[in-house]
């Protein structure tokens, strides 16, 4: 199962030091989600971070960044929704419904489903989704291996997006808010070991 980890929407202190280590610890990709960065500041993390991480990066804004540092994917969503022109990485694009699953996971190599559990990073922001839904989801083929689940994922609930039949698992919340924490790389290792 593939476990993506994304970015805080604000620029952190410690970004480009967890983002590589995060993917030596087995991390499959990094999605990097900056609302309201402009090119330039993105460009400067992008730049802080060792060349070997960019085939696990998937940026969501500023998408010609995507050609210019030869990173592995763009992201698509209500900001930014047109492939970079010569782009040949991969798409993604995110959903929140079923019924927007069944549209775009044909356009894409992959897609996020969300809130699958209730936020972490965002009060209020609920599961959408009842578990005997997404179980007849995947039943019925809706849920497969190009769709992520997305939305209060952590280590206490990925058996239950492994079993519902999820491609992986994309986290926010959980992991930034451990990256102090004494037993992060354990963490992190269990996770990547599901």
């Amino acid at each position: 199962m593939k476990i993506i980890a994304i970015t805080t929407p604000n620029f952190i202190e410690c970004e480009a030091s967890v983002i590589p280590h995060l993917l030596q610890l087995g991390v499959d990709l990094v999605h990097i989600r900056k609302p309201s960065a402009t090119s330039e500041q993105l460009a400067l993390l992008l730049d802080s971070l060792p060349t070997r991480c960019y085939d696990q990066l998937v940026v969501h804004d500023c998408l010609e960044l995507a050609n210019k540092y030869n990173l592995k994917g763009v992201h698509l969503n209500r900001r930014n929704h047109t492939i970079p022109d010569n782009f040949k990485g991969s798409v993604s694009m995110s959903c929140h419904s079923l019924e927007e699953v069944e549209i775009k996971k044909d356009m894409a190599d992959y897609v996020f489903l969300s809130p699958i559990f209730n936020s972490i990073s965002k009060n209020g922001y609920n599961s959408a989704f009842s578990k005997e839904e997404l179980h007849n989801a995947m039943k019925q083929g809706t849920i497969d291996k190009k769709v992520i689940a997305l939305g209060g994922v952590s280590l206490a609930n990925i058996e239950t997006v492994k079993d519902l039949g999820f491609g992986g698992a994309a986290l926010l919340g959980d992991i930034w808010y451990r990256t102090e924490s004494p037993d992060f790389d354990e963490y992190i290792k269990s996770l990547t070991g599901i």
